[in-house]
Formats: structure tokens, C-alpha cells, sequence
């Protein structure tokens, strides 16, 4: 009754079936531990100390900036140049402005300094003039995509829409770091910005779909499975059929 099985038809299924279950066992373990990383990484992230500005370490040894240095604290010394505000930034449930000016670093290039936060309607205090040395929480320059990032256009002059060397290239002379710092302590009638954790860090949509393809890996091998046996019994009933003079 399963002579059928040694005819080429089935030789060429049973090789696909063959190829096909470890292949999906093989993808959806490799998405498993996909999965695992990502919440490895964020368990990381949640273990790691809070930096303090007692651990502060040069600007140039924690360039350029990835998942390790985001929110390390920086220090950096020079003199204040542009003032910037970037509006429609929220703190605490308000809506306000960061107040960024440009550090002149000893090094040449430019480094924006968030110096804090600003409530909407308040006029922003005046950087200090001379040498200064400035400590902050070292953050990766904003894109696009960015939560809370605005569109460049339409802006008056003085504002920007985001922080990044790209948005401040077309409105000073300076190089400017591919980078900015959010000082650990502000000035009078500023409040300090928190900095975010580092893009890649946080347990987001993209871990979770990992375990979704994990899944969706499993299920098709049981499909397959599922319908090679299928297409065995209905061979085998045909077979028996056609012996049988039916």
C-alpha cells in the first residue's frame, strides 16, 4: 500500500520535508535568541549605575557615541558661543524649550550644551562668559524620528528643531560634534534635563516581534508536518482504492 513512496513524487517531498523542518527549526531558534539578546541588553541597561558627575570623563575618549557612552557623563572645557532655543520640548507634564548654547571646546569644534529646561513665555539666561569647564550626560545627536523632535521648517531664527550636527552645520561656521551633553547641573531659572536611554537599549516592539517569527518559525515546521501526513494518508486511501477496483 505504500509503494507510493518510492516513486520520484515522493522521493522529491520527502527531501522538501526533510530540508524544510530543520530549516524552520533552525530560523526560529535563531529568532529565539534574537529575542534573548534584546532582553539580555535591556537587563543590562537596567543593571548599569547611574553615572555621576564625579565620574566624569573627557569629551574625545567617549566619542563617538554608541550604546556604551550614551548618558556616561562628559566634561569638556571652553567658551560659550550661540545661543538656541528648541521649542515644543516637554518636562514634568509642561510643554517648554531646552536652552542649547554652543561650547567652543579647546579642541576647536563646537559641542552643543543643553543647558536646561525653559518654561514656555520665560526669557533664557545668558551664558556665562570666560573659560568654563562643563560636566553633562553625553547623548547621541537627535534624527528625525526622534520623540519630541520638530520640523526645521518654519522655525524663527534663534530656534531649531533638533539637536544634531546637521541641523546646526547651516546656521554656524563652527564644526560642530556629532553630539551633544545635557548638563548635570543648570543655572538659575533652568531645570536640568534628563538625558534618554541610548536607541536599542529599551525592550521595544522590535524584541517582541522576534518572538513573534519564533513562533511563526515553529507553526510552519508543524505545518509541515501536518500536511505530509496529510498527503500520506490520502495516498494511501487512493492506493487502497485502486487495488481494491474502486
Amino acid at each position: 500500500m505504500y509503494r507510493f513512496l518510492r516513486t520520484p513524487r515522493w522521493w522529491g517531498i520527502n527531501v522538501f520535508v526533510l530540508l524544510a523542518i530543520p530549516f524552520c527549526l533552525f530560523m526560529g531558534t535563531w529568532q529565539m535568541g534574537k529575542f534573548e539578546d534584546r532582553v539580555a541588553d535591556h537587563q543590562d541597561a537596567d543593571r548599569r549605575p547611574a553615572p555621576t558627575a564625579g565620574s566624569a570623563q573627557a569629551l574625545e575618549t567617549l566619542l563617538p557615541v554608541d550604546k556604551e557612552t550614551s548618558g556616561r557623563i562628559a566634561r569638556a572645557s571652553g567658551r560659550f558661543g550661540e545661543q538656541f532655543l528648541v521649542p515644543d520640548r516637554e518636562l514634568d507634564g509642561r510643554t517648554g524649550s531646552y536652552v542649547l548654547t554652543l561650547l567652543r571646546t579647546d579642541g576647536g569644534k563646537a559641542l552643543p550644551v543643553v543647558r536646561g529646561w525653559l518654561p514656555a513665555g520665560a526669557k533664557a539666561p545668558a551664558p556665562p562668559a570666560g573659560e568654563v569647564t562643563v560636566t553633562g550626560a553625553l547623548q547621541a545627536s537627535e534624527n528625525a524620528g526622534s520623540k519630541g523632535v520638530r520640523a526645521a521648517g518654519g522655525l524663527p531664527q534663534g530656534q531649531l528643531g533638533m539637536i544634531s550636527a546637521a541641523s546646526l552645520v547651516n546656521v554656524v561656521s563652527d564644526d560642530v560634534y556629532d553630539a551633544w551633553i545635557t548638563l548635570t547641573e543648570s543655572p538659575a531659572g533652568l531645570t536640568p534635563v534628563p538625558a534618554t536611554a541610548a536607541a536599542g537599549t529599551s525592550l521595544d516592539m522590535k524584541a517582541f516581534q522576534n518572538l513573534g517569527y519564533t513562533a511563526e518559525w515553529f507553526v510552519f515546521a508543524g505545518f509541515v508536518v501536518f500536511m505530509w501526513f496529510r498527503l500520506l494518508r490520502r495516498e494511501a486511501e487512493a492506493s487502497r482504492d485502486a487495488a481494491l477496483g474502486l
